[in-house]
């Protein structure tokens, strides 16, 4: 085999989808997870459309070996992020096959559990898929993948498209699965983990997949409780059939975001694994609609370039608050948009970046873009929206798309300014909030959002009545909230009444609201303010408890008491700020060391990095910090989430500057691992 270290091409502007388009892939993988890990042979088919010289596939920190293509040893090049096979391609179809070994930087992690367990995931959007698998980090080159993975045989594999086989082979299954059509490869998943799945059926007969982990069964309920009707839903508000042949969801350990579209099977944070009482605070319906319409926006069709992004993200927004509308109804759906409209506005005075930019915020790609849809929808008509939407999903099926191929549609449907709209709605970082009050306004919870929000600046005796009646009222709890946070720096005396009327309102998110807003609580309001503990809200039961504690020294242990029993989420909210209070609390405890062994323990990795950075925010707030404790903040800086490690980092960075906790960290610096040594070293050196 020959190994040619230099750089050829005929073509350096040109992108590669101009002369060669792949066709297909099958990936047989086997996972190590002792050593993180993954190895495979691939078999790719291609097209060469023009003659090339050089063909580039991605793939990050590989090894490749045995590379033929058509069954022959090819010349190659491994740049160590991209394989380069040197040729002289002529048009016609080809077959290029070679084996690869990779120990991922990112985009498929190992996450280890208790019991020896581990759950292994995929993550390419923004992380690269070729980092794990040879593939195109060029959206616009679509194919169809597919993946058998031999791992483990007490465990579910899972990856896109339909489960074909399954083989046992003495401790391991390898699993088969195939894809019909093509997609991008950041699509592509892998998901190792022990779940209990049960099936079932949509309206149009997909089969339906639902995973959780066996600990987690009673939670099935509460978890997916709308899932099956978001499909059915979303089916027939876009008019266009699910693309795919299986839809899966799968809740995985640290996932880096909310959720993931891959192609046929949604991952999703853990985080929306909820009982009935936390469904009230955190539930997956909204995550659940927006991953499972980029099923269309973005897996069927794919946006050409990061400057048409608003083409999937503001799509899936604006269908997911579509399903939430019919589940919630109308007063809901409009107070998202009422809300969005607030934090677009607040966001345009800095944000000089529009939705027609690849450097666009988040928050313009998801929700202006999704504004953007709501007020062509209401423009042009229910009708004329929803046949461009099918025309567009239709003709530009399994390809890449840019906003003129929609806007292109919309004109077959409606002589509507689309020349403005653009520059008005995807142009300009203004927000029109006289078009937008007007759309509002149509809801009539809104008008009375509207009233409210504009007597914010007006003396309390000048409003009080309106805020009365509007609080007696049958309005939308939103509305109810929106009083309740006018209220938050007038005095008690004044504001006693409206508080009184809004704790007895049975509305949990207006009691929430209400929790939240008075950090300091009379005496004469106490009693009241304690009935918040028995809402069947974990959070606000964390937001009345430490309220409470804070301040009534004399009744702290009668609040602790009631909840010392409590867990609250799965990140233990509710246990870790008890464990908190208990130990803040002087002669609480007979065994206070039990108690800080217990929440040092949540900060172990053992937890997932929620519940760990939990528990260490309030370690260090509350100074029970030992040698683990700092061990363990130390290893947070190693973690593949970004979030966590960062509060790692800096937390320590406010640490190292108290000598004591200096002398603290150099202690511990030699009984760290290689990775915690390097991170704790780079930061004893920024001093």
């Amino acid at each position: 085999m020959k190994y040619i270290f230099l750089f050829v091409t005929t073509f350096v502007f040109a992108q590669q989808t101009q002369y060669v388009d792949f066709k297909s892939v099958s990936g047989q993988l086997t996972i190590n997870d002792s050593n993180k890990t993954i190895s495979g042979r691939i078999d790719y088919h291609f097209d060469v459309l023009k003659p090339i010289d050089t063909i580039r596939i991605d793939g990050k920190n590989m090894e490749f070996t045995n590379v033929q293509i058509d069954g022959k040893d090819v010349v190659f090049v491994n740049t160590g992020k991209e394989l380069q096979i040197l040729n002289k391609f002529q048009a016609g179809n080809n077959h290029l096959t070679f084996n690869y070994n990779v120990k991922p930087k990112q985009a498929l992690y190992f996450v280890d559990i208790e019991n020896n367990e581990v759950q292994i995931w995929t993550q390419g959007q923004g992380r690269y898929t070729s980092n794990w698998f040879p593939s195109f980090d060029d959206v616009n080159e679509k194919v169809i993948f597919n993946l058998g993975i031999s791992y483990k045989k007490d465990y579910q594999v899972v990856s896109n498209g339909v489960l074909k086989s399954k083989t046992e082979n003495n401790d391991q299954i390898h699993w088969q699965y195939q894809m019909e059509n093509p997609m991008s490869s950041y699509l592509l998943v892998l998901s190792v983990g022990k779940y209990d799945k049960r099936v079932f059926t949509s309206k149009s007969k997909i089969p339906l997949e639902y995973y959780l982990e066996n600990k987690d069964t009673a939670r099935f309920e509460p978890t997916y409780r709308y899932s099956k009707r978001i499909f059915d839903f979303l089916e027939k508000e876009i008019g266009v059939k699910y693309p795919w042949k299986i839809f899966r969801q799968i809740p995985v350990r640290d996932f880096l975001y909310a959720g993931m579209e891959n192609t046929t099977t949604t991952l999703f944070t853990t985080r929306y694994v909820v009982d009935d009482v936390a469904f009230i605070d955190r539930n997956y319906t909204n995550v659940d609609a927006h991953e499972l319409a980029h099923h269309w926006f973005g897996d069927l069709i794919t946006a050409e370039s990061s400057t048409h992004h608003w083409l999937q993200e503001g799509f899936a927004t604006y269908y997911a608050l579509l399903a939430e509308r019919d589940i919630f109804g109308d007063d809901y759906f409009y107070a998202k948009l009422y809300d969005t409209a607030q934090q677009i506005k607040f966001a345009s005075r800095t944000d000089a970046i529009p939705v027609l930019n690849a450097k666009a915020s988040s928050l313009t790609f998801y929700e202006k873009g999704a504004w953007t849809l709501f007020v062509l929808h209401e423009s042009i008509g229910d009708k004329a929206f929803k046949k461009a939407v099918k025309s567009y999903l239709n003709k530009y099926a399994f390809k890449n798309v840019n906003t003129q191929n929609f806007f292109d549609e919309i004109k077959k449907v409606s002589d509507f300014d689309l020349v403005q709209f653009q520059k008005t709605w995807l142009e300009s970082t203004a927000f029109d909030t006289p078009t937008a009050n007007a759309l509002l306004s149509k809801n009539k919870a809104i008008k009375v959002r509207l009233e409210v929000d504009k007597l914010k600046k007006t003396p309390l005796r000048e409003k009080i009545d309106f805020l009365k009646q509007t609080l007696d009222s049958d309005v939308h709890y939103s509305v109810k909230e929106a009083v309740i946070s006018q209220l938050q720096t007038e005095k008690y005396e004044d504001k006693k009444e409206l508080l009184l009327k809004a704790l007895h309102q049975n509305n949990l998110q207006v009691r929430q609201t209400l929790a939240g807003t008075l950090s300091v609580i009379p005496e004469d309001f106490r009693m009241e303010y304690e009935t918040l503990l028995d809402d069947k809200s974990y959070q606000t039961q964390e937001i009345a408890l430490f309220y409470l504690w804070k301040n009534f020294p004399n009744h702290r242990t009668e609040y602790l008491n009631k909840s010392k029993n409590w867990i609250g989420f799965n990140d233990y909210n509710l246990r870790t700020l008890w464990l908190s209070l208990a130990l803040s609390t002087p002669d609480y405890s007979s065994n206070p060391e039990e108690l800080i062994k217990e929440l040092a323990a949540f900060s172990t990795t053992k937890y997932e990095a929620t519940t760990r950075q939990n528990a260490l925010e309030k370690l260090i707030a509350f100074k029970f910090i030992n040698d683990d404790v700092l061990t363990n903040l130390v290893n947070a800086t190693t973690h593949h989430m970004w979030q966590f490690s960062k509060f790692g980092r800096d937390t320590i960075r406010i640490l190292l500057k108290n000598p004591e906790m200096l002398a603290s960290f150099n202690r511990i610096l030699p009984n760290l691992n290689p990775d915690e040594q390097f991170q704790l070293n780079r930061l004893l050196k920024e001093l």
